[in-house]
């Protein structure tokens, strides 16, 4: 696990906020109108499939691009046209972007070289740093000569090298196998913990971003829909694209009236209380949360339908039912004892608890 150390000064610094920051490339809309604030010592994933302006929105905090309008805030000072250099951000990018004619060492010293750093305090430094990333032993290694997660670690170590007050993660797991993934996921997150460094870290991987992050801002078409705890994020999904982008998810359409849910059938439902007026809406509820039992086997009330597929997946069962009005829902049935899996062809009824159903409208 990565060790470092403690920032030289208790000070707390490193808060950004993004003010309606909009960019436009030609005709195509990246970025519309994001605002976000982000404290001191927060990491904040900002999660989103291709093309919906997370990456956009960290080159502009990081100054390789400039917002068409908008500020970008660090510690309340505007940095909205401030080059790159002068922003003292650390950045770290999806391929690293190490010098392969330089060995570690002068990879991780080259921050310092341009700030102009006495030799003495340079090597102090590098050393330091290295010992902390476990890559003491390998400072005169070149690139080439490493592994993956080894590069990811000098990558680290050059960010963190000038204590920067930000550090800017470009989905630096991205080139790695899922099993080096997961490690050195837990090592960054390790690493947070242990500097406190505000991290802005950009994935695609929604798995990665609920596992890290204080809150996940996520993005769709340019804007943020949604910014929050990972658990909220999953829980309590604000609309339907965070819903269906963020873990699996049964959607239901369903008429809302004195506040109540009805299903396509006119079943009623279980959902978290809705206090607007009578409409039509979708219920998210996830497999995990939907009960199965037996039709007429003491049964809750629910909508009755009939299990047509069951995939076996390790430590669960998935379930897909189709009920009566032709709706196919899906159920994640642990495999323990107590928890038997209905049977394709099975007469079924699917339930769920009030808390675990959220009413969505848009």
């Amino acid at each position: 696990m990565l060790k470092i150390a403690h920032n030289i000064t208790d000070v707390k610094t490193g808060g950004i906020a993004l003010r309606g920051v909009r960019k436009r490339y030609g005709g195509a809309v990246a970025v519309d109108g994001v605002s976000l604030d982000i404290s001191p010592g927060e990491f904040v994933s900002l999660l989103g499939p291709s093309g919906s302006g997370k990456t956009t929105t960290l080159m502009m905090i990081a100054g390789f691009e400039t917002p068409d309008t908008g500020q970008i805030l660090l510690d309340g000072k505007d940095i909205t046209r401030l080059p790159p250099h002068r922003r003292e951000l650390g950045i770290i990018f999806q391929n690293y972007a190490l010098f392969p004619h330089m060995t570690v060492a002068d990879n991780v010293a080259y921050p310092l070289r341009m700030r102009r750093m006495p030799k003495a305090e340079v090597k102090s430094r590098v050393d330091r740093v290295l010992e902390q990333v476990q890559l003491g032993a390998l400072a005169d290694r070149y690139p080439h000569q490493m592994s993956g997660g080894q590069q990811q670690r000098v990558a680290i170590a050059r960010a963190l090298v000038f204590d920067p007050p930000v550090l800017l993660l470009d989905e630096p797991l991205g080139a790695l196998d899922k099993k080096l993934r997961q490690h050195l996921r837990a090592e960054i997150k390790a690493l947070h913990k242990e500097v406190g460094k505000t991290m802005i870290y950009v994935t695609h991987d929604q798995e990665e971003a609920l596992a890290m992050s204080d809150r996940v801002a996520v993005m769709h078409e340019g804007r943020i829909r949604q910014a929050s705890s990972p658990r909220d994020i999953y829980s309590r999904p604000a609309e339907l694209f965070v819903a269906s982008f963020v873990g699996e998810a049964n959607l239901i359409p369903v008429k809302l009236k004195g506040g109540v849910a009805y299903s396509p059938d006119g079943a009623r439902l279980e959902a978290t209380q809705w206090d607007g007026d009578d409409a039509e809406a979708m219920l998210c509820v996830r497999p995990e949360h939907v009960r199965l039992k037996l039709a007429g086997v003491g049964a809750a009330p629910g909508l009755h339908g009939a299990v047509v597929d069951s995939t076996f997946v390790g430590d669960a069962t998935v379930i897909e039912c189709e009920t009566s009005s032709g709706l196919r829902l899906t159920s994640k049935v642990l495999n323990q004892p107590g928890n038997p899996v209905p049977s394709v062809g099975s007469s079924c009824v699917l339930s769920w608890a009030q808390t675990d159903a959220t009413i969505l409208t848009q």
